[in-house]
């Protein structure tokens, strides 16, 4: 989470599944694919991101900024206050989620299952080519089929 908050001309709070937590040492903490969402007591007029390869980060509102995992790293965020000056400068790591998951190695090749509570193939950053483009492809397929049939095209 954020580190010395008390620096900053703004109190950092995270508001995480609706309980408060307040900062901590070290980096924001991540996980792919999963949303972290945290309230700025002064509002930010900017918020940009080192890496948009590693993490996306959007304004919901002046107060509220979301942070998304789109793949393993660690990049940096910078919040700016409505004069353009940082309240917020801080590392963003992006790791993998544990759970639920199980890695299956045929050698060296890894694919990954999903297992809540039956075991199911899922894409992971680090999986063998063809185990993750066999999923994303399906998955695509599916996505495809379900907007086709509800007649969004």
């Amino acid at each position: 989470m954020f580190m010395n908050l008390m620096k900053w001309t703004g109190v950092l709070v995270f508001a995480v599944q609706s309980s408060i937590v307040m900062a901590q040492d070290g980096p924001v903490m991540v996980t792919v694919d999963r949303a972290k969402i945290f309230r700025i007591e002064d509002g930010a007029s900017a918020v940009i991101v080192g890496n948009p390869f590693i993490a996306d980060v959007s304004m919901f509102d002046e107060t509220t900024v979301v942070i998304t995992g789109k793949s393993y790293g660690s990049t940096n965020l910078v919040i700016l206050d409505k004069d353009n000056k940082p309240i917020v400068d801080e590392t963003i790591t992006v790791r993998a989620s544990d759970d639920d998951t199980v890695a299956v190695y045929r050698k060296s090749a890894r694919s990954t299952m999903s297992c809540n509570p039956n075991c199911e193939p899922t894409m992971r950053l680090g999986d063998n080519t063809e185990a993750f483009n066999g999923v994303a492809e399906q998955a695509t397929s599916r996505n495809t089929m379900a907007a086709s049939a509800a007649g969004s095209n």
